[in-house]
């Protein structure tokens, strides 16, 4: 039964914590980023390669600059070059090395980062197209889309550009470090006593911005979620003259998102100033110090100054960190989102060892089913039906008497809490969804087309089939004059959502389609609820050709579409209180009782 979680709320991607105060959602994140990078090792050993001599050369510099100082200066003055000469050339070459490493890592994490994010965004819209229709009901699209864009954006930030600062930062702050202890053990000290206040600052700044972070992501998807619902109910907003009351959700949604980014920011300023303030002390105090040594003779003026450079790059990166970890917090948070749509499961279980059904007769059965959305909310309570194969049932009866829901089980979009729903007497949940949804098809009130030509949307029934097949599908449901009147014939662009076409010729290009899938069983939601009559009847006459030979599950609250059935039932409550042919459901004296 579907997860009855609001996901227009706080739902399973939120932040829960387990007992020992870590969130659960950040392992989460971190397995999710793991897994993402285990294809690519070879090609991120290799970026922490380069990164690994780049950084040799950025720290060789100073060393270079200090026996020049301490060496060179001095020889050249008794007329030996040699050794300055030397040490110019060193730190040329090296600083060459390093404008070399700079640009190969960064094609080699460029090409690293973009296959990552190329992955991710894959597999999380082939995990979403896998999800059952009941997380679809509750997840909205405009959060996946904020999933697939503004999450992988905050994700790419960190990989393009934060990845390179983070590793050169930690390699440059851990060489460093060794290289001052070498320099000189009482100034390394100070520098290193240093390190107390900034991990407690870190830590601190990571508790708060994680936080911060979590609330952007939030934020930012109910924006998306509201601009993507506005424009796609455009028509109902400028008819009703809702422009006001969406300005004033977006208004207080959006300050809800900057309200988060600027306390995010307010935390990343008050780390980056706190590491920078700490940085300078500690300068100002190895300054005096280190002064204080080469006045006594403990160290040379060259080592000072080699020291001044390297704790100036030392604290350079921990500045960098500081920006690093901003980019960090913003991509774990969008990560914890992202890995909470991968867990999902569906709802409807795919067999683990399905049953395969190569021809199909078109028996259906309902043995005993039961179904409730939620405890509160039963909608059938035991309900038993057998079509025998090529026999065409209509269901008549009230909003909210299951009718639907009968059609959403045939066609496997929930299974059942109790019972068994069949075909040809094989249980439903025991065929693989491929196998299964060669032999039903559902057609739906909504005829939902896709960017691209008539032929294209009707090959949807199968995509193997030839030009021939396919105008043969459109002249089978009365479509081939229509099509001779577009621009481009069967080639013609149908526009977002088929557009381009009238309801009638939209239902007429799904029926297309199934004509084209030929399955044993057709399942007609409301398919005619929405037509005109000129439509209507064109939509009657292919219905008949369709529906030929084929077992149908009709749900319908026209009469004329009633009228074609071979057994009318009509529902209520979940239950069937009437069953008859169409002239004794909505012949004279009946018509009170149809829908």
């Amino acid at each position: 039964m579907a997860d009855q979680t609001d996901w227009r709320g706080t739902g399973n991607e939120d932040s829960t914590v387990d007992s020992s105060g870590n969130t659960i959602l950040a392992g989460r994140s971190r397995r999710l980023l793991i897994s993402l990078i285990r294809p690519y090792r070879k090609q991120a050993l290799l970026a922490l390669a380069i990164i690994i001599v780049d950084n040799l050369a950025f720290v060789a510099g100073p060393l270079f600059i200090a026996y020049a100082l301490d060496n060179g200066v001095s020889a050249a003055v008794d007329g030996n070059w040699a050794p300055l000469v030397s040490a110019v050339l060193g730190y040329s070459a090296f600083g060459i090395l390093g404008a070399i490493t700079t640009y190969w890592f960064l094609m080699v994490s460029g090409r690293l980062s973009q296959s990552i994010l190329f992955d991710l965004r894959r597999r999380v819209f082939t995990h979403a197209q896998k999800l059952s229709l009941s997380f679809h009901e509750k997840y909205t699209s405009g959060r996946l889309i904020s999933r697939l864009t503004s999450d992988v954006e905050s994700l790419q930030t960190l990989l393009e550009s934060a990845l390179n600062d983070a590793l050169s930062a930690v390699l440059s702050i851990v060489s460093i470090a060794v290289i001052l202890v070498y320099l000189d053990v009482p100034l390394a000290l100070i520098v290193l006593a240093g390190f107390i206040p900034l991990v407690l600052v870190t830590r601190w700044s990571q508790r708060e911005q994680r936080s911060d972070y979590r609330r952007t992501r939030v934020a930012i998807a109910k924006v998306v979620v509201h601009f993507v619902e506005s424009m796609g109910g455009i028509r109902a907003v400028q008819v009703f003259r809702r422009e006001g009351r969406n300005n004033a959700i977006l208004e207080t949604e959006d300050t809800q998102y900057r309200d988060a980014t600027t306390a995010a920011l307010r935390g990343m300023a008050s780390y980056t100033g706190i590491v920078r303030w700490i940085g300078n002390l500690t300068l100002a105090v190895i300054v005096v110090f280190g002064s204080y040594r080469v006045i006594n003779g403990h160290m040379d003026i060259g080592v000072l100054a080699a020291y001044v450079l390297y704790l100036r790059r030392f604290y350079g990166p921990l500045d960098e960190l500081a920006q690093v970890f901003n980019s960090y917090q913003s991509a774990a948070a969008a990560l914890e989102k992202i890995s909470g749509v991968l867990e999902e499961q569906p709802s409807v279980e795919s067999p683990s060892n399905p049953v395969r059904l190569a021809a199909a007769r078109g028996e259906l059965d309902f043995d005993k089913v039961e179904f409730a959305y939620g405890a509160d909310r039963v909608v059938l309570p035991e309900f038993s039906l057998h079509v025998p194969a090529g026999r065409v049932v209509a269901l008549v009866g009230a909003t909210g008497a299951g009718k639907s829901t009968l059609a959403k089980l045939l066609a496997r979009f929930y299974d059942p809490t109790a019972g068994t729903v069949s075909l040809d007497g094989i249980d439903l949940r025991t065929l693989g969804d491929e196998n299964m949804r060669e032999h039903i098809v559902m057609v739906t009130q909504e005829s939902f087309l896709f960017s691209g030509s008539v032929a294209d949307n009707i090959r949807l029934g199968k995509p193997s089939a030839t030009d021939a097949e396919v105008a043969a599908a459109a002249e089978a449901v009365g479509l081939t004059e229509f099509i001779s009147t577009l621009p481009n014939g069967i080639d013609t662009d149908v526009r977002k959502r088929g557009g381009r076409l009238s309801s009638g010729q939209r239902q007429l290009v799904a029926f297309a389609r199934v004509f084209l899938a030929a399955p044993a069983v057709i399942v007609l939601d409301e398919a005619t609820s929405s037509l005109d009559i000129p439509g209507e009847l064109l939509v009657q006459r292919a219905l008949e050709t369709i529906l030929h030979g084929r077992t149908a599950l009709i749900i319908a609250h026209r009469l004329s579409t009633v009228a074609i059935a071979d057994r009318v039932l009509v529902m209520a409550n979940g239950t069937i209180v009437e069953d008859g042919r169409p002239s004794d459901v909505i012949g004279p004296g009946a018509l009170l009782r149809s829908p």
